[in-house]
Parts: structure tokens; C-alpha cells; sequence
């Protein structure tokens, strides 16, 4: 089969490599549709950002690797020993982090919590590639409604819920969010059905504020034209958001906030309210810890994405309670587009994306 792999940072080439072997507990997909993540668009090119040390490690250890790919969608073209859930010709998508099955946690039944085991791009392959072998542990059936495109959005979704679900919102919250690109996106509409009330959202890009309009924020604002934390204070009487998304901050040469939005989410939260930290940096960075003991502030990070969250997805999506579909800007055909896939994804303000740039591998 052919298959993308990585040689060392920005050096991703098409392989032909063997078909994967069928192991129990498994199943292989053809993928149909395929996105790389921010996080995946970024470490891609060398930029320091969530496990880039472990990649960096995995690439001078072993390459040439495959990497990447768990956001997806893929149809099972053959189930291994021991699945139970799944049958050949059915769709799914998965969740990236899996529990180890052995640690203390997971042998106590709760392995929603474990860090141990392996995840998908990662520790082993993902879906950039015209095969794939999955543990049956991973997926979720996607629903027939759900388009291939949508639903390669699904596991990226997942993450959203389980933020909102962190911050506990109270029916009639005001929220605010730092950040529209596809988990602003997506947060915004978990918590506007999960009984929030007024919410702002911030963004630099005026494509990504009037997406934030269409789906549901009642103030979209735009740093270049208002002073946002003094106009997220005056929208709340005075008294700051109960509940602040911190989703822009990250690598400024992608485009992304640097560390400035974090002091603007903190700031712009009312005393003891909550701040949700949905951003991965890549490095230390410095925070005022007396500012929030002083305010009574929560900063808080989401929890783990688990098989619940990602079937609750699957329910959001199919109702259209969530809209994935208008977030879904740039589109590619085939195998061979996946290093533009990349280039867009790490480089959405540049090419005016809202979501990352997807692949269609197989219709």
C-alpha cells in the first residue's frame, strides 16, 4: 500500500511500504477522509508544540515512520479476532488516546483516566495512508447521516465536549472565548446548548467572527477594532465572564496568540470564575498565580477525551445540534495532496481556513 512517512521533520515522503498484518482486537479500514490536526500541521514542520520532544525522539530512534492522522473517517474492510462491536463495511472514526489496559487505573475500572497507553498518529499509525490497522478499543460507529468529511471532524469534537463538560457551565453562564478556529468553533456551540447564556467570542480574522455569528455567538469580537477585555467586562455588567475558553494561544509563526490571549482570558474572567486552558504552547510560560489566588480565579484543562464523549459526538453531529459542515473550508482530493493538507492547516490565517484542510482518499 502506499503511505506517508516522516524522515525527519518536514521531510514527509510516499512510500510503498506492506500492508499491516490483522492482529485480534483489530480491524483495517480504507480511510476515506483524513485532516491533520493543528497540533499534528505544526509538529509536522519542526514547530515546538504538544509531544514535540517524543516525536523528535521516535524520529531519530526510527524513522522512516508513519505519523499522524487521527482525525478521520474510515470504512472496516476486514475485523480481526475477537471484535464484537463492528462488521466489515461500516464507517468510524476514534478517539486518539487509548487506556494501556494494565496500569492500576484501568485495571480499577477507570481507565478514562490513564495516560499510559498509546495514541493513534502517534505511538502508532494513524490514517494517512491507503490502509489502516485500529484497535476495535478506539472506535465509534458513525452515523449514516454524517458525511465523510464531518466526520473526520468527530474526534477533534470530542475534545470540545470534554472541555465544556470541565467547566461545568451553570444554565444562564456568560462565556467568553479566546480563539475561533475549529475548537473555538465547536466549544461555542457545546456551550451555548449546555445552557449558557450571553457569549462573546474573540478572534483576529474577520472570517472567523462572522462564522462565530453564524453559529450562534451573540458578540464576535475583533482585537484590531475594541479593547476586548474592557468590552467583555462592559457586555457583563462589569463583572468579566463566568466562564473563559482560552482556544488561539500557540506558535505565533503559525499564526496562532503567543501567550497574550492567556492574559486576556484571565483577565477578562469575573472574580471566581473559571478559565478553561484548551491551548497547547510548546514551552514554559509565565503566569501570575497571586493574580489568580487573589481573584478567586480557576484556571482548569479539560479532561480526557473518552469513548463516552466521542459517542455523544456522534449524537451532537447526527441531530445537528452541532454544525460541523460550514466550518469545513478546504478540501483536497487524493493520497498525494497531503503535504498542502499540511502547509494549510499549519498556515489557516494565510489561506483564510477555518477548519484543517481536509483529504479525501477514497469516496
Amino acid at each position: 500500500m502506499k503511505a506517508w512517512r516522516f524522515y525527519s521533520f518536514g521531510d514527509f515522503r510516499l512510500d510503498d511500504i506492506p500492508l499491516p498484518q490483522l492482529i485480534p482486537r483489530h480491524v483495517l479500514v480504507e480511510p476515506l477522509c483524513v485532516q491533520p490536526s493543528v497540533t499534528e500541521a505544526q509538529l509536522a514542520f519542526g514547530i515546538p508544540t504538544l509531544a514535540y520532544e517524543r516525536v523528535k525522539n521516535r524520529l531519530e530512534r526510527d524513522a522512516p515512520l508513519q505519523l499522524f492522522g487521527h482525525e478521520f473517517c474510515a470504512r472496516i474492510v476486514e475485523v480481526g479476532p475477537g471484535v464484537s462491536r463492528f462488521r466489515v463495511g461500516d464507517r468510524v472514526a476514534a478517539r486518539a488516546k487509548l487506556p494501556c489496559e494494565k496500569c492500576p487505573l484501568c485495571l480499577s475500572e477507570r481507565s478514562h483516566l490513564c495516560r499510559q497507553g498509546p495514541v493513534i498518529g502517534f505511538d502508532q499509525p494513524g490514517c494517512f495512508s491507503e490502509a489502516a490497522l485500529l484497535p476495535e478499543i478506539a472506535l465509534v460507529a458513525v452515523d449514516d447521516c454524517i458525511t465523510d468529511s464531518e466526520a473526520a471532524c468527530l474526534q477533534s469534537l470530542s475534545d470540545s465536549v470534554a472541555a465544556v463538560e470541565t467547566a461545568a457551565i451553570q444554565l444562564g453562564d456568560s462565556v467568553a472565548i479566546f480563539g475561533q478556529g475549529s475548537m473555538g468553533l465547536e466549544c461555542l456551540q457545546i456551550a451555548r446548548i449546555s445552557g449558557a447564556g450571553l457569549i462573546i467570542t474573540v478572534d483576529v480574522r474577520e472570517e472567523s467572527c462572522a462564522m462565530s455569528r453564524e453559529l450562534g455567538a451573540d458578540h464576535a469580537l475583533n482585537p484590531a477594532s475594541c479593547d476586548v477585555v474592557e468590552t467583555i467586562r462592559d457586555l457583563t455588567g462589569g463583572n468579566g465572564a463566568d466562564v473563559v475558553f482560552e482556544c488561539a494561544g500557540g506558535s505565533p509563526k503559525q499564526g496562532l496568540a503567543g501567550t497574550k490571549t492567556v492574559r486576556q482570558a484571565i483577565d477578562a474572567a469575573r472574580p471566581g470564575g473559571k478559565v478553561i486552558g484548551v491551548s497547547w504552547f510548546g514551552a514554559p510560560l509565565e503566569m501570575d498565580i497571586d493574580l489568580l489566588r487573589e481573584r478567586s480565579l480557576r484556571y482548569l484543562f479539560p479532561d480526557i477525551s473518552t469513548q463516552a464523549h466521542l459517542q455523544h459526538t456522534v449524537r451532537l453531529a447526527a441531530s445537528g445540534r452541532v454544525k460541523i459542515k460550514p466550518t469545513i473550508t478546504h478540501v483536497l482530493q487524493g493520497l498525494e495532496s497531503v503535504p498542502q493538507a499540511f502547509e494549510i492547516t499549519a498556515n489557516k490565517g494565510k489561506f483564510k481556513a477555518i477548519n484543517p484542510a481536509q483529504v479525501i482518499i477514497k469516496k
